[in-house]
């Protein structure tokens, strides 16, 4: 997995594939921020891409900064990816102490088609499809958001318009978003909750041991490179680019998506990846080390 420094600033991206025309990930800023976890995140969307047969790679990129030096280092960052991004090599999203708006200046240059409030509702969309999918209808169903993230709100918002129901995170809920940071839901976690499906609305909330843990209690986690993948459809729309027939074809694609698999006797986990892997062999050589979970 090739890893490019830049120049100006003490920061890095990760590229999952090193020959894919177009990349797109998470930007994240912290004192210090590690590859390992950005392979992770990388990885998770490569997956996403390999699910709905895109020929795209998953990237993420990390500036390591304080947080008095963070502003000059997320300009000097955006600065010089300006030429990746117009190319669509390195497409950025996003993440931990790097808002949107520190990656406006890049917008105009983007070669997607929506960047931002349109992605997002397709993000919300999304993961809502997913977990009527995964846990047959949301109506009467009982729903806790893990986490209190933007995306939270709107996200019990349309819970509540398909007849779910709020309820606090306490443990114990048919269905359980998760997703306020990579391995948000760890083993420990997963051994205290008691919930029937668990859909992540962002990027690797789960670890392997966990993973394990909820299949022995029978919960369905849905895999979070499917949940969390309507922006796809937002930033390279297939048909009606207007803001409903995104997020409804977001929906529908990701609910079809799961309705394929949901019957696979090795789970919904491994028959995604399954199924990603084999779109992956079609234009790789070889397959990237490691599926997307969290460590």
């Amino acid at each position: 997995m090739p890893i490019e420094k830049l120049d100006t600033v003490d920061a890095f991206i990760v590229f999952d594939l090193a020959d894919a025309p177009e990349s797109v990930g998470v930007v994240r800023s912290a004192r210090k921020i590690l590859p390992s976890g950005a392979t992770d995140l990388a990885r998770s969307m490569t997956y996403a891409f390999a699910t709905f047969e895109m020929r795209r790679s998953g990237a993420s990129a990390g500036i390591n900064a304080v947080d008095d030096d963070r502003a000059d280092a997320v300009a000097k960052f955006a600065a010089e990816i300006a030429p990746m991004v117009t190319s669509g090599r390195f497409m950025p999203e996003p993440g931990t102490r790097v808002p949107r708006t520190a990656l406006a200046p890049l917008a105009g240059v983007d070669p997607r088609a929506a960047v931002g409030d349109l992605a997002d509702q397709a993000t919300v969309a999304g993961a809502v499809a997913a977990a009527a999918q995964a846990s047959g209808g949301l109506d009467g169903r009982t729903v806790a958001i893990e986490g209190s993230e933007p995306i939270c709100d709107a996200l019990a918002i349309a819970v509540e318009e398909q007849g779910g129901t709020m309820v606090e995170m306490n443990g114990q809920a048919d269905v359980l978003f998760a997703g306020s940071k990579m391995g948000a839901i760890d083993h420990t976690v997963a051994e205290q909750i008691n919930v029937n499906t668990l859909v992540p609305y962002s990027p690797i909330p789960v670890t392997a041991r966990a993973l394990a843990i909820l299949g022995r209690a029978g919960t369905t986690v849905v895999p979070d490179f499917i949940a969390t993948a309507g922006p796809l459809f937002a930033w390279w729309p297939s048909g009606d680019p207007t803001p409903e027939a995104i997020t409804a074809d977001a929906a529908a694609k990701i609910t079809a998506s799961l309705e394929e698999i949901a019957d696979h006797p090795d789970g919904l986990f491994l028959a995604a990846a399954y199924r990603a892997e084999s779109f992956l062999a079609t234009w790789q050589d070889s397959l990237p080390f490691g599926r997307p979970l969290a460590s």
